[in-house]
């Protein structure tokens, strides 16, 4: 049973995690892009993630107690203290992410997780697409790894922090997030291969160009019931693809041509769930070429195109989303955008080049604010190396 800390011991714990010194392990934890291949990592297929130079940052210390754990983030200016044996309730708040971690390696290495303090402080804008829960969970997990030596491998830590995600946050997630997070290389994108859990490293060097995250500053409350519901959608689909195709093991291997012959039985909205899967998955491969050809004006186009499947066929997206991917969409100064992340608000990401970021940025602001009367939060960023100890 967690009880709050109170302001005495929030700032004796602050104060002894804030020194430097051998006894506190300091790590940071980036958040991610995906450039593009959204929604295919659960769909066995490629994607393109990155690590990015937005963190979580983390201070641990081991207290001297059998199994009392005492976690306080800077950012809400609140702490907990807690029993590590005793499991929060999944979706209690963000104490309860850290809980799926403790308990899932409680099971991979029994009684060598003893007393610590930790303290957070996040620079990742939550909600806005770049994955902050997989920050969350990979960066204390990381850290717990590295403070009491427990020599966890980095796969076993992404999937262990893939089934507390699950298990405490009720989304069926993919693999991808924590992947990018762990195994992000700076100045690379990561061609996952999210079957098989194999990558390489493409560079992204882009120059003149750049990323910029626009986030919309909304969440709609959409998102977790629509993500699970289009995954059971491609699931479902599967199964109808392979009992004709058996040879098709993952939605991304099923052609148009199968899609196609099987519509009545997929449906209207299984078919269009699949097509967009069989398209993207294609736009990655593109993607991956073009970079390799410094053809970013290509980049752009499938940017673009990947938006219109995710707004029409996947239908992830929504109004202040598409708003800005139009927008971009019709400025020449930005070569292509799309959403980013899970869907229903959150981030476009934009291609665009460094010298018409500024004014870019002064328009679609001020377009989005008499559009929907909300402030636009622009978010510049560059790729970054994975969970670190600093």
């Amino acid at each position: 049973m967690k009880t709050k800390l109170d302001a005495l011991a929030y700032g004796k714990i602050v104060n002894s995690l804030g020194e430097t010194s051998e006894d506190v392990l300091q790590i940071a934890a980036p958040g991610r892009i995906n450039l593009i291949g959204e929604h295919i990592d659960y769909n066995g297929g490629n994607v393109l993630p990155a690590a990015i130079d937005k963190c979580i940052y983390f201070s641990f210390k081991k207290n001297g107690t059998e199994s009392n754990a005492n976690v306080l983030t800077t950012n809400f200016k609140e702490g907990f203290s807690f029993d590590i044996n005793v499991a929060e309730k999944p979706g209690d708040g963000w104490l309860s992410y850290l809980s799926g971690v403790l308990s899932e390696l409680s099971q991979l290495r029994p009684g060598k997780v003893t007393g610590f303090d930790c303290m957070l402080n996040s620079k990742l804008p939550i909600g806005s697409g770049i994955s902050s829960s997989a920050a969350l969970l990979c960066g204390f997990a990381k850290g717990l790894n590295e403070l009491f030596n427990l020599e966890i491998d980095d796969i076993t830590i992404i999937k262990l922090c893939q089934n507390a995600e699950r298990i405490f946050s009720g989304a069926n997630v993919g693999v991808m997030d924590q992947f990018a997070v762990v195994k992000g290389e700076k100045d690379h994108f990561i061609l996952l291969d999210c079957e098989a859990l194999t990558y390489e490293t493409i560079p992204a060097a882009m120059d003149p160009n750049m990323l910029l995250l626009l986030n919309t500053n909304v969440s709609h409350n959409l998102a977790d019931s629509a993500y699970n519901e289009r995954r059971s959608q491609c699931e479902s689909s599967l199964e109808i693809i392979s009992a004709k195709y058996p040879e098709v093991k993952t939605l991304v291997e099923a052609t148009q041509e199968m899609i196609d012959d099987l519509a009545e039985e997929l449906g209207e909205d299984r078919v269009k769930r699949a097509t967009f899967v069989a398209a993207e998955q294609k736009r990655v491969e593109a993607t991956v070429k073009a970079l390799k050809n410094n053809d970013f004006e290509q980049v752009g186009e499938l940017l673009n195109a990947s938006h219109d499947g995710l707004q029409n066929l996947y239908e992830v997206s929504c109004p202040e989303l598409d708003f800005l991917a139009a927008y971009a969409k019709n400025d020449d100064r930005v070569l292509g955008a799309r959403m980013m992340g899970g869907g229903f608000g959150g981030c476009t990401i934009n291609l665009i080049d460094e010298k018409n970021v500024d004014s870019f940025i002064e328009d679609a602001s001020k377009a989005y604010k008499e559009a929907y009367n909300i402030d636009l939060s622009p978010i510049p960023v560059k790729t970054n190396n994975g969970v670190s100890k600093l």
